[in-house]
């Protein structure tokens, strides 16, 4: 029997992914690597919680990550916001190394969970494609750094295939949405406004209690953890950081010194969206127009990195899928694939302006493989 291509294929991007995959659990073990991985900054927080002092204290924070094998004299001070306390508080009680992990643990299983609801939402299909998924560079970017992108994909994908079903833990699961939020705001914009149209109150109650429930123990490990977060946001300086992203660029060719120029960007998408929604509100999908509201999200945010673009997955695997479906070719995805993906492995640094191109170039490859009336799924 012929062996389909899609089948090596599909067999050389799983060893690929083991291979990252044991590197990464066998560097885990160094406690120097573990201090050179933004993980640090997580196990860090969790310390400091479990030891009752301030979590964002730039000094504290760096005090901590040097126990957790931190060699240079700059913390990574977190910036999440208390509502993440529960993704800290578990590595209070470990050392680096354990909660290193399984850190990477919690990220391989989220990742695992969440390629597989987005074939089952994609309808089951025969092929292979899904697999893809596990060589998307901005994935092979948050295991290799340690980052907490891949939860935030765990969030989309989350509301997207629970939202008819149990559209209260679809609501509930928006709370990892909120380890980022400024990535998230015409998304959540706009699904406010269609559960308010729809009269969908079940999701926006499941994510209330979901915030509710998280600010909770916020406050039960630490009492004055907003005032120290709106300190430490006051006093971090993120204006005079360049990070790669058009909307720091546009305040930058504008005025480098009004900060406010960051958000217009997503104002303007905020606006967009809305309308792109209510002129589509009789056969809104939330995996096609909502996918594009995403994109939309993710290129407009006032900063973002590299790591985050992995909440993208469900509309560039959705491209994926629609251009084989209408026979479009798939290789300008390959193409922008393989060079993100050469970048990452040539370690390209994330805080350069090389990352810039890729969410225009998620953005572009959704539009091409789904501009067809035909391929236009029914509304959900």
């Amino acid at each position: 029997m012929k062996t389909s291509p899609w089948r090596v294929f599909a067999a050389l991007c799983l060893l690929a992914v083991a291979g990252v995959v044991i590197a990464f659990v066998a560097t885990a073990m160094s406690t120097d690597s573990v201090g050179n991985r933004d993980f640090v900054q997580y196990w860090a927080v969790g310390q400091e919680l479990v030891h009752g002092v301030n979590p964002y204290d730039r000094a504290i924070s760096l005090e901590y990550e040097r126990r957790g094998g931190l060699t240079g004299d700059i913390p990574y001070v977190q910036r999440n916001p208390p509502l993440t306390f529960f993704l800290n508080l578990p590595f209070g009680f470990v050392s680096a190394r354990t909660g290193m992990v399984l850190w990477l643990v919690l990220l391989i299983a989220s990742l695992m969970v969440s390629v597989r609801m987005l074939w089952i939402l994609n309808g089951r299909p025969d092929d292979r494609l899904h697999l893809l998924s596990y060589v998307f560079a901005p994935v092979l970017a948050c295991l290799m750094a340690g980052q907490v992108g891949i939860l935030l994909l765990l969030g989309v994908v989350l509301f997207l295939f629970l939202r008819n079903s149990h559209p209260y833990l679809a609501g509930a699961g928006l709370l990892l949405c909120s380890i980022k939020p400024h990535l998230f705001v015409p998304f959540g914009l706009v699904l406010l406004a269609w559960s308010l149209h729809k009269k969908e109150y079940r999701i926006l109650a499941g994510a209330a209690a979901a915030v509710a429930a998280s600010c909770g123990l916020s406050f039960c490990v630490d009492p004055h953890a907003w005032s120290q977060y709106f300190r430490m946001v006051r006093a971090a300086g993120i204006q005079d950081e360049f990070i790669p992203t058009w909307s720091i660029v546009f305040r930058v060719l504008v005025d480098r010194n009004a900060v406010w120029l960051q958000a217009v960007p997503q104002v303007l998408a905020s606006v967009w969206a809305l309308w792109y929604f209510w002129t589509r509100r009789k056969i809104w999908n939330w995996m096609d127009q909502g996918l594009l509201v995403l994109l939309v999200s993710e290129a407009c945010a006032p900063y973002a990195w590299f790591t985050d673009e992995v909440m993208l997955l469900p509309a560039v695997l959705a491209g994926i899928y629609r251009a084989a479906n209408s026979g479009r070719s798939l290789v300008p995805y390959g193409i922008v694939a393989a060079v993100a993906l050469v970048e990452v492995m040539t370690q390209v640094k994330l805080i350069g302006p090389l990352y810039m191109w890729t969410v225009p170039a998620w953005l572009a490859w959704y539009l091409y493989a789904t501009w067809s009336k035909d391929a236009t799924p029914a509304p959900q």
